[in-house]
């Protein structure tokens, strides 16, 4: 009963929208988002914001796809509210912090959407954004999903007193002794150059430790040969003063 109220007021919005943007787009009349008025714009937005939230919710793994493609078209418009920032953390964490269960079982964990949502907080690159990939590291147990949001911590680049590098060193050692991957740890490598080029360096002993294993650990040779041109890298960025 809650799903079909829930795709409803789903089915309700997207009339509104539909609405207002044919009102906006009359035959003849070409109109940007420069010649809306503010309360079109506004509008606009926010019913968008609603579909997204509702989408979100049902435990329909399709709806929440449907969803991260308006999450996807808000951010190539310059919308980087908190709105989005939430739907994306609800998105990232569920199936994993926020479970469902029937029967015993989970029912909605959707790893693809999950990676998904990783990838658009790497796009939104807020410090928000940002806190949301650290939740997703400490919580997640897919590799692919990993991998996506460590790639997304190194885009955003911000690392403020080592959070980052110490989220994304943690990572790759759970993985290390028992299931060694090697995508996640090359994510992991690429991250720590484009943080060491943001921050003028890395000296992080976490993550110099972490590129240590990795290049005498138990992974192919690429990905062993890469973290030892990141130490070395690392090893001649000049001192910051």
């Amino acid at each position: 009963m809650l799903n079909n109220k829930r795709f409803i007021v789903f089915l309700v919005l997207l009339a509104v929208l539909t609405v207002t943007l044919a009102a906006q787009t009359r035959p003849g009349v070409s109109i940007s988002n420069q010649d809306m008025t503010v309360e079109q714009s506004y509008l606009q937005e926010s019913v968008e914001l609603m579909i997204i939230r509702e989408q979100s919710r049902p435990e329909s793994r399709d709806m929440k796809m449907v969803a991260l493609e308006y999450i996807g078209e808000a951010i190539d418009r310059g919308n980087t509210s908190d709105e989005i920032r939430q739907a994306l953390e609800f998105l990232s964490l569920e199936g994993v912090v926020n479970v469902t269960r029937e029967n015993g079982r989970v029912v909605n964990n959707f790893p693809d959407v999950r990676l998904r949502a990783a990838t658009y907080l790497g796009r939104l690159g807020t410090p928000a954004a940002k806190n949301t990939l650290i939740k997703m590291v400490a919580a997640d147990n897919e590799p692919m999903v990993l991998t996506e949001a460590i790639k997304s911590l190194g885009i955003i680049g911000i690392n403020d007193n080592n959070e980052t590098v110490n989220a994304i060193s943690w990572t790759v050692n759970r993985f290390n002794n028992l299931n060694p991957d090697n995508l996640l740890a090359l994510s992991a490598i690429e991250a720590f150059e484009k943080l060491s080029e943001v921050s003028g360096g890395i000296r992080d002993p976490n993550a110099v430790q972490t590129l240590i294993r990795i290049a005498e650990g138990s992974y192919i040779r690429p990905v062993q040969d890469r973290a030892r041109e990141a130490l070395s890298s690392m090893r001649n960025v000049p001192e910051q003063y």
